[in-house]
């Protein structure tokens, strides 16, 4: 996330007119409207390999996967927020007839960056977790070759750590296995000592 727009509240309503209008992305929560930086390009080909990679796989099974330009609202807590890739199977669920706006992913995957990595390890998780059809997790890091896999297990969450070209991230809620390979590929990690996104 980046700085704050002027510290005026905004209804949920007013957010999504005023960000269906915008040339730019913004998360909104309890009234307020943050504009989201942009990503580096480690951050756009990893999000880019791994929605290609589960978008591949969910062709013609009856699910879907969907990039970062497609709005998640949280509606337990009322988070409006866009993750890297959701994706879910079954039916997609909008919020209104814009449908631009999802509210039943089944895995969100979030790549980290060095401004926003606490974020979605802390806060951001803690609403994610409060979506009932949200099973997967998924946090990849940029910098390094690394992949957490958070699973919803009843009322807890169970980690797993990938940090091997070798290793396969396997999402079984949607029946998808991405080797970290795939996910990597074309990722200079020397690039990003000196990227700040």
């Amino acid at each position: 996330m980046a700085s704050a727009l002027p510290k005026t509240r905004f209804t949920p309503e007013q957010y999504l007119a005023w960000e269906r209008k915008a040339g730019f992305k913004s998360e909104y929560y309890d009234g307020y409207i943050t504009a989201m930086a942009g990503a580096s390009r480690a951050h756009n080909r990893i999000g880019g390999n791994m929605y290609r990679k589960i978008s591949d796989q969910l062709e013609n099974r009856g699910c879907e996967a969907f990039i970062s330009d497609l709005r998640l609202c949280v509606s337990p807590t009322g988070l409006y927020t866009y993750p890297d890739v959701m994706a879910l199977c079954g039916e997609a669920l909008f919020q209104d007839d814009e449908v631009d706006t999802l509210l039943n992913p089944m895995v969100i995957v979030e790549v980290l960056s060095p401004t926003t990595e606490l974020y979605d390890r802390g806060a951001k998780f803690g609403h994610y977790r409060r979506l009932d059809s949200l099973k997967e997790y998924v946090l990849v890091a940029q910098n390094r070759v690394l992949v957490e896999r958070f699973t919803r297990q009843r009322d807890d969450w169970l980690l797993s750590a990938l940090n091997d070209f070798d290793d396969t991230l396997r999402l079984v809620s949607i029946d998808c296995s991405v080797p970290l390979r795939e996910i990597y590929a074309r990722v200079d990690f020397s690039e990003e000592e000196t990227s700040e996104t």
